[in-house]
């Protein structure tokens, strides 16, 4: 299925049930993912949780239509606020779950935190960040390095149309110099009034604990957490099972709640 805006033709998928049916989690991918580097993922969440899976590749990733560069500093806060209300209406997506990776996390607050969607039951937000660090900065250099010297763009290039555009996207925005200013999403977190759960690993080379404080001292709607040893970004990959079992859970819950 394509969804087409005015700004180009977005690539997108579903697994589970449809939106009539049962709630819809909708994925949000990583600064560097796509719809099919979710993998098999989706597959797996839908059968687990009972609920349809919606995941789309953004526009300048995946096989969706590239972006013009340079991105807007502010580009993750402009995809929740402006880019995603559309793309799930589109999609007719009513009753959801917003389940954001790294950057889609950003995105599912900046959703969140300004939307009033009353359709919203909670959102789930691993691996995220609200404010950069120079612990993940640095880290994000490192990569930069990684895809001028080493075989990353290769490895991009099977799963993004216009690697170049989706890489250099990423990496330009989040190392110019007024970055810091532009990623402040603390007062979206002040604003959420859904439940949030919370996934990290202690050791994610990208973003220290402290994006997880900020949400259990930011916000007022319940918070719960699932913090795993390790120092992977993508626990949804590397502790599937662990992660699976705790999303059920939540969602279950999100789903009593709402009855």
């Amino acid at each position: 299925m394509t969804i087409v805006l005015p700004e180009g033709s977005i690539d997108t998928a579903w697994w589970g049930p449809s939106a009539d049916a049962a709630p819809t989690i909708v994925l949000l991918h990583e600064g560097l993912g796509s719809l099919g580097l979710w993998r098999d993922f989706p597959a797996k969440l839908a059968e687990t949780t009972g609920c349809g899976v919606f995941a789309f590749s953004r526009l300048g990733y995946g096989q969706s239509d590239p972006v013009a560069l340079p991105r807007p500093l502010d580009y993750l806060a402009r995809e929740g606020r402006d880019v995603l209300p559309r793309v799930v209406a589109a999609a007719g997506i009513q009753r959801k779950i917003l389940l954001g990776h790294s950057d889609g996390a950003s995105i599912a607050a900046a959703y969140a935190g300004s939307i009033q969607d009353f359709d919203l039951l909670g959102i789930i937000l691993e691996a995220p960040h609200f404010f950069t660090e120079p612990h993940g900065l640095a880290a994000i250099a490192v990569t930069g390095e990684r895809y001028q010297e080493g075989n990353l763009r290769e490895r991009l290039a099977r799963h993004h149309r216009d690697v170049d555009n989706a890489f250099l996207g990423w990496l330009n925005a989040w190392l110019d110099p007024g970055y810091p200013a532009a990623l402040d999403l603390i007062p979206d977190l002040a604003h959420i009034r859904v439940p949030i759960l919370a996934i990290q690993d202690d050791g994610d080379p990208y973003g220290t604990l402290g994006q997880i404080a900020a949400i259990q001292r930011e916000t007022y709607c319940p918070v719960e957490t699932l913090i795993l040893p390790g120092d992977s970004h993508a626990p949804h990959a590397d502790a599937t099972e662990t992660v699976l079992a705790t999303v059920q859970d939540f969602v279950n819950r999100l789903r009593r709640d709402e009855q």
